[in-house]
Order: structure tokens, then C-alpha cells, then sequence
């Protein structure tokens, strides 16, 4: 009695520094260990316990609720002072402070439902146990099922209230709860405690580490005195909360045998599963190492791998497979192929699944597919195996799928570009040839006649010169789509190139008369569907066509030669105008042949020396020779001479004029330097006639500059007759390369002036130094009143703009003589001298 006496002395001396505190006091729902009362106010045998030593301290207690993760973390963060009904851990005591006389003793246990039948920890494994998030139960309870290798359905709460709750309504089989809280609930509720009792603990009164300690150092100093005290206010509190319990500071002995044999369990139960567990990482690393060969193996290679059970769902699937679907693995397995493919695909897909699971038949085939997620459509070889059992009963199948849609892709492509022209999409000269040579088959077996037209269009260059390659090429399009337009479903249309279409006519009639009539209207009909307005960005225009028909019969069942006469015949329409129209016959065959025969015989005349120069005078006013023109003579080893009008053509369309023109232009040069020599010759210029093609050449200015180089003579002599075509087709490079040539001396005659159509305004911009009237006003000057006053304006012109004109073809003394009336100085023409070898020239000279 008296040390009680002196202690209830010291009392207030050891809480003098916390007298007259306000604490924040967390309050979770633990009955009857703490809880809140109606009002509000805390109590319970910890709330209790701390309103009676407050009432002494005169604290003042605010009740914090909260539920007990939270209140951890209250207290933690330092919202609260003090948080009662704490079990003592030393991870705890890091961060929190404990007083050191406990509150209360207590041991965790597990309560179940009626008919759960748990009587030990093995009876866990697949039953649902509730447990408090983040207590120290939790973390000990896993860690127990997990070394006995139980599998548990752990069912987190955030109060024993909760547990209870799910125990209650059957969705828990077992809670787990420290044994307080729990015998109070079995007074109410229809469960009972089980025999596994674990964790004894000592429940403390926690503050944030550092911050009270005198507050806890008062409830120390409480508890040493009133647990020890008969009739103090500890024991009359837990009277009040467990009248069944004298006290609650013991553990009843059982409780430290069941955890004495949970030791003894656990500690052989860690033996055992230490070598089993060792064991089984062995074998489980060797599964996993060959398991993770096998998966490298299976998703490096570039096909599509997967496993279908007997109800075609995904089993497996490898990398690439899943690449494709944009799924993971997880995400496809369990899946059937109408989840993923589009449904005409799926049901193809399970019809060849079935035969593999059916009737064991290893399938390979090719399968086009629709992707689900995306929509883009896949072609695929699939190889189908079934898999079997030990009792060769088949389970599964294998797909093996390798994506060919890149390969089938770039067969498209490649046929594409092999029969088809990029621009229009209309069949190539290829694809043409092989569809002429199967109508020229169906012709044969049924007497149909068919017909070929080549259809060319009228001055197409001058479009892409004017306009743009892009324009021409838009023309080219729309052409093509209103040809496409009027075609049967038995025609071809195709493009063999350039401004060239050809239309391939089937079918139309066993007589010849009247196959040849339809072949006609087609054509009329096209040639009136092109001349139709076209728009080119927002602008109108109009283009014409020529068109050549061939019938089969004249093809000699050659669709080489088919088309190659279809085309002479085009030919011969622009000859006619164009926009016509005209068949093949014989003669424009025989024309072809000539022409070949020409051209071959042509490319070998200069190295066999039948080429020669010959020149024709230019004389003034008083018959004075002042200069001569050079014309190219030929004289066939068989056949003679050969008109320059029937071989020059044929060298301009075959190329060869270029070659030509450089021989007439060094032998024009050679002659130059040879008057040179001679006093009575050295005066005298020489006329050489550039084609075009050839002035247009990448290497005619640098040829001229370097015969201009070597030569003896004055570069004045050399004089370049130019046509006018040359002036519209392409001024400002034509324009430059005049003006080059110009500056170091060399002279540009404009040859057939007036039949052309240059602008007047050329002829101020270029370096000209001659107009020559064309001898077609020349030979009706006497007669016709329009060729007088055409010349008369040529001669007016010149003399404006400083140009000497020169009038060719004078035949007669008196069309000379009229030529001088109208102001014409210079001419040229039989009257004054045929054309002769230039030899002969300098003999005569």
C-alpha cells in the first residue's frame, strides 16, 4: 500500500510536461478492444483506459475514425498523436514510438463459417480466408501457406467488420482476426474459432516516432500501478469489457503449445520443401531453358505458328502470330478465328481445322484472310498437321502459316508492269500481241473477222512542247477513258506507247464486206469521241486522231505483221490530213517494202562512196554568181540516182539524216576551204540545208565550231538554211544556238519562207541574214495574182527588217524578170544553172 500510495505521488511529477495536452486519437472499429460509442466518443478497453488517464492529465482526447490501413497511415504521416491497439514489430518500431508497459495481450486466430471444416493449416489450401490489408497477419499468413505450398484465395478487407461481413454472407470461408475481436462474434454470429491460433502479440498505445515521448512515458507509468492494483481502473475496465476474464494480461498455456507445434510443423515443413523446392527449381530451370530455346526457336521463324484444341480455340500462338493480329499472347489463346478474322475467312479456316481433327488429313492449301482490328487482307500457305496421344487419339492440330502476301503483291506487280501501261492501265504492246494471236485463233475456228485500228494523235508533240508533259499526259488519260467507254465486252484497247492506241475488234462479222463496215463505224466513232472538247486544268481543248484499219485477213495470221500494217495505214491517213481514217491495201505494203528496202541500202551509201555533192549558183540582179547551195545527190549501185525527195524523208524518220547531214557539212566545209584557194571562187558563200532533227542534235553547234576551226575560208561563206518547223517547234533553244553560231560568223538563211507558220515576231529575234521564197510562188508568178502579192510582202519585210530575200525555182527569163519588178535581187533555179557536181563547178569556175 505504500509503494502504491508513492506511486499515485509521482503521478503527476512524470506527466508534467504533457498536462493540459489536446491528442488526435485515431479510432478504428476493433470492439471490444476500441471503437466509437453513439455519441461519437471513443471507447472500448484501450478507449476507456485512455479517457481515464486523460481525465487525470486533463487531456483532451479528439476521436480520429478511421479504418485501421488508414489509421496506419495517419499515424505514420504524423495526422494523428497516438493510435491505440498496436502490436508491437520491429519494422513498425522504425518509424513509430511504443511505450514500454504493454496494454494488452492478444494472439491472432481464424474463425470459420459453420461446415468449413478447418482444424489445421493444411485444411487452408483452396478455401477463401478474408484478412486486414496491411496488417502483420497478412504478411504472416502468406508467408505460413506459401512454405506448405498452399494454394489460398486470400480475400483483402479493410476491417475485421468487413471479414466478418463476407463470412456472414458466404462469400468467405474463413477470417482471420485476433481473438477479441473474434469471441465477441461468435456470441453473435454463426461461426466458431478454430484450432489454429497464432501470433501473440503485445498491444501498445503508438505514437509518430519522436513526437510524444512524454505522453507515452504517463501511460507507462499508468499501466505499472493500475495492472498489478485489485480494484484500480485497469481492472475494472476489463471486468466492464470481458466479465468472464479477470484479467487480460496472460496467455492461456494451450496457445504456446499450438504455436510451439506451428514451429515445429514449420520448421520441418521448410526442411522438406528446401529440397523439394531445390529439386524442383532444377528440373524447372531445365524446362525453362529448354522451353526458352524452344519459344526462340518458334519466334524467329518467319511463319505464323499456333495450336487449335478439338473446339478450334487457340492453344498457343508464337510471336509473329501475334504480330500480325496486333494481340498478345494472353490476349489470343482461349480465342476461336471468327474473333479474329472477318467471317468468310473463319469459316474457311475451321471447314479445313475440321478435316485435320476429323479425319486426321494433313492439309496444306492457300487462304486469303480479313483481319479483324484492321481490316487488311492477308494471303497465306497453310500447312495443317493433326496432333495425337500416347493412345493415338488426336487432341489438337498444328497450323504452320508463312505470309505470301508481300510475294503475291510483287507478282501483281511485276505482271502489272510486264502487260500494262503505268499511265493509262490499258494493256501494253505486249499483252496487245498475245490477244491478237488468240483472236486470230478464234477467227480461224469460227469465220469471224475481226479488225485492228491504230490510232494515232494529230500533233500530240506540240501539246506536250506548249502545255507540259503533264498536260499531255492528262490528255492521254482522258483519251483513254472515253475510248474505254464505247468498247464491247469483246474489244481490247491498248497503248502501245507515246500518242499510240490500238483497239482490237473481235467478232464482227463472218462477211468480210460487212466486218469491214462495222471496223469503219468504230472508227468514225472515235475519231468524233476524241475531237471532242477536252478540259486540261480548267482549260478546253481540242485534239484530232488518225486512224489506221487492218482486217485479220490481211494480217497473214501474224500479229507482228498485223499491227505493223495497221500502223502503214495510220501513216497514210496523216498523209490524207489527218483526222481521217484509212484501210490497208496491198499498196501501202508494197510502199513499206520500197521504204525498208531505201533504208537499209541508205545506212551503206556513204562508206561505199555513192554519196556526192553537188551545188546550184545563187546569182544578184545581173546574173553575178554569188554563191551556191550544196544538195545531196545519191546514185544506187542498181537502180541510179535516187530522188532526194524519195530518200530524205525516209533518212529524217529513220535517224539517219543526222549522220548525213555531218558528211554534207565536212564535204560542204572541204569545198569552202578549196574556193578559198582560187581568187575568182574565194568570194562565193555555200548554202548547206540542216534538218531539224539534225540542228536539234546535242553535238551540231560543237561539230560546226570545230570545222569552223580547221577551216581556211571566212566562217561568213558558210551559210545554214533553216526551215521554218524548226522556228515553231522550239525557238528559244533553236534562238540560242543561232545566236552562238552567229557570233563567230556563220550565216542563217530561212529556207521555203511562207509556207510555214513562224511568227513575224522571230524573225526580229533571231540572227537571220536571208529570206527564201519558197519556188511554189515562184512558178505561178505570172499568172496568179496571189502569188505576186505574197511575194511582194516577203520582199517588204525583208527590206524592213534588213534581210536579203532570195527567190528559188526561176525557171523562165521572164518569171526572173518579174521577180525583179516586185524587188527581188537574188535568185536561184534551173534558168541560171542545174545542180552539177561540185568538181565540175570549180573546172567550170
Amino acid at each position: 500500500m505504500a509503494r502504491l500510495a508513492l506511486g499515485l505521488l509521482l503521478l503527476p511529477l512524470c506527466s508534467l510536461a504533457a498536462f493540459g495536452q489536446t491528442l488526435n486519437v485515431g479510432v478504428y472499429q476493433n470492439p471490444p478492444k476500441l471503437m466509437l460509442n453513439e455519441d461519437g466518443q471513443m471507447t472500448g478497453i484501450f478507449g476507456d483506459l485512455l479517457n481515464e488517464i486523460a481525465a487525470r492529465e486533463e487531456w483532451t482526447i479528439v476521436p480520429v475514425p478511421c479504418e485501421w490501413e488508414l489509421c496506419m497511415d495517419l499515424l505514420g504521416s504524423g495526422q494523428i498523436d497516438l493510435l491505440p491497439d498496436v502490436a508491437y514489430s520491429e519494422s513498425r518500431a522504425e518509424s513509430l514510438d511504443f511505450h514500454q508497459v504493454p496494454a494488452l495481450h492478444g494472439w491472432s486466430q481464424i474463425y470459420q463459417r459453420d461446415g468449413a471444416d478447418i482444424q489445421s493449416i493444411p485444411d487452408l489450401a483452396g478455401k477463401r480466408v478474408a484478412v486486414l490489408t496491411g496488417s502483420i497477419q497478412e504478411g504472416y499468413l502468406h508467408h505460413l501457406t506459401d512454405n506448405f505450398g498452399l494454394a489460398v484465395i486470400w480475400l483483402p478487407v479493410s476491417s475485421y467488420a468487413d471479414g466478418f461481413a463476407l463470412l456472414a454472407s458466404g462469400e468467405a470461408d474463413a477470417v482471420s482476426t485476433n481473438h477479441h475481436y473474434g469471441d465477441l462474434q461468435t456470441a453473435q454470429m454463426k461461426v466458431e474459432p478454430t484450432p489454429i491460433a497464432f501470433q501473440p502479440a503485445k498491444l501498445y498505445f503508438a505514437s509518430p516516432r519522436g513526437s510524444h515521448p512524454e505522453v507515452l512515458a504517463t501511460i507507462d507509468s499508468y499501466l505499472s500501478q493500475w495492472q498489478t492494483a485489485p480494484g484500480s481502473p485497469y481492472q475494472k475496465i476489463i471486468k466492464r469489457w470481458n466479465p468472464g476474464q479477470l484479467t487480460l494480461m496472460s496467455i492461456p498455456t494451450y496457445i504456446f503449445g499450438v504455436g510451439a507445434l506451428l514451429a515445429t510443423l514449420l520448421i520441418l515443413a521448410l526442411i522438406f520443401n528446401l529440397l523439394l523446392r531445390n529439386r524442383v527449381n532444377r528440373r524447372t530451370r531445365e524446362l525453362r531453358d529448354s522451353e526458352r530455346r524452344l519459344n526462340t526457336i518458334l519466334n524467329s521463324v518467319q511463319a505464323h505458328i499456333y495450336i487449335k484444341d478439338n473446339d478450334l480455340c487457340y492453344q498457343y500462338a508464337n510471336q509473329k502470330l501475334c504480330d500480325l493480329l496486333g494481340k498478345s499472347e494472353a490476349e489470343v489463346v482461349g480465342k476461336r478465328d471468327d474473333a479474329l478474322f472477318d467471317a468468310s475467312a473463319a469459316q474457311r479456316r475451321q471447314r479445313s481445322d475440321r478435316d485435320v481433327l476429323d479425319l486426321g488429313a494433313r492439309t496444306p492449301s492457300e487462304e486469303v484472310c480479313e483481319l479483324c482490328e484492321n481490316g487488311v487482307r492477308r494471303t497465306f500457305v497453310s500447312v495443317k498437321i493433326p496432333l495425337r496421344d500416347a493412345k493415338d487419339n488426336i487432341y489438337a492440330l498444328c497450323g504452320i502459316d508463312t505470309d505470301i502476301t508481300e510475294y503475291r503483291n510483287i507478282q501483281k506487280a511485276i505482271h502489272q508492269l510486264a502487260f500494262y501501261d503505268p499511265l493509262t492501265e490499258l494493256p501494253n504492246r505486249s499483252l496487245l500481241l498475245d490477244r491478237v494471236r488468240h483472236a486470230l485463233a478464234n477467227q480461224q475456228q469460227t469465220g469471224f473477222e475481226g479488225a485492228l485500228l491504230f490510232i494515232d494523235l494529230d500533233n500530240f508533240k506540240n501539246i506536250n512542247d506548249t502545255l507540259g508533259h503533264d498536260r499531255g499526259d492528262e490528255l492521254l488519260r482522258q483519251v483513254s477513258v472515253r475510248l474505254n467507254a464505247q468498247l464491247r465486252p469483246t474489244d481490247t484497247l491498248a497503248r502501245p506507247g507515246g500518242d499510240e492506241f490500238v483497239l482490237l475488234l473481235e467478232g464482227l462479222h463472218q462477211n468480210l464486206d460487212q466486218a469491214a463496215d462495222k471496223a469503219k463505224i468504230v472508227a468514225q466513232q472515235t475519231i468524233e469521241q476524241i475531237s471532242l472538247p477536252l478540259s486540261l486544268d480548267g482549260v478546253q481543248h481540242v485534239t484530232t486522231a488518225s486512224i489506221g484499219i487492218v482486217m485479220f485477213c490481211d494480217g497473214q495470221n501474224n500479229p507482228e505483221e498485223l499491227l505493223k500494217r495497221a500502223e502503214l495505214a495510220m501513216y497514210e491517213a496523216k498523209q490524207g490530213g489527218r483526222n481521217n481514217l484509212q484501210f490497208f491495201n496491198p499498196i501501202m505494203q508494197a510502199q513499206a517494202n520500197r521504204r525498208a528496202s531505201v533504208e537499209a541500202d541508205l545506212r551503206k551509201a556513204v562508206e561505199r562512196n555513192q554519196m556526192a555533192l553537188h551545188v546550184q549558183p545563187q546569182v544578184d540582179q545581173t546574173g553575178s554568181i554569188q554563191g551556191m547551195e550544196a544538195l545531196l545527190r545519191w546514185t544506187h549501185p542498181t537502180e541510179g540516182p535516187i530522188s532526194p525527195a524519195s530518200f530524205i524523208p525516209i533518212a529524217e524518220s529513220s535517224g539517219l539524216i543526222v549522220s548525213l547531214g555531218e558528211w554534207v557539212l565536212r564535204e560542204a566545209c572541204a569545198l569552202l576551204d578549196e574556193w578559198s584557194q582560187q581568187p575568182e571562187m574565194a568570194h562565193l558563200t555555200l548554202a548547206v540545208n540542216i534538218s531539224p532533227r539534225q540542228f536539234r542534235h546535242a553535238g551540231f553547234v560543237d561539230l560546226v565550231l570545230g570545222l569552223l576551226e580547221q577551216a581556211r575560208f571566212s566562217p561568213h561563206r558558210l551559210e545554214l538554211e533553216l526551215t521554218e518547223s524548226l522556228l515553231v517547234e522550239d525557238i528559244d533553244v533553236t534562238g540560242e544556238r543561232m545566236r552562238v553560231l552567229g557570233t563567230h560568223g556563220v550565216r542563217f538563211s530561212l529556207d521555203d519562207f511562207g509556207t510555214g507558220y513562224a511568227s513575224l515576231g522571230y524573225l526580229k529575234r533571231l540572227p537571220l541574214y536571208q529570206l527564201k521564197i519558197d519556188q511554189s510562188f515562184v512558178r505561178e508568178v505570172l499568172t496568179d495574182p496571189n502569188d505576186v502579192a505574197i511575194i511582194s510582202t516577203i520582199v517588204a519585210l525583208g527590206n524592213s527588217l534588213d534581210l536579203r530575200v532570195i527567190a528559188e525555182g526561176v525557171e523562165t527569163k521572164a518569171q526572173r524578170d518579174r521577180l525583179l519588178e516586185l524587188g527581188c535581187m537574188y535568185y536561184q533555179g534551173y534558168y541560171f544553172g542545174r545542180p552539177a557536181p561540185a568538181a565540175r563547178m570549180l573546172s567550170d569556175g
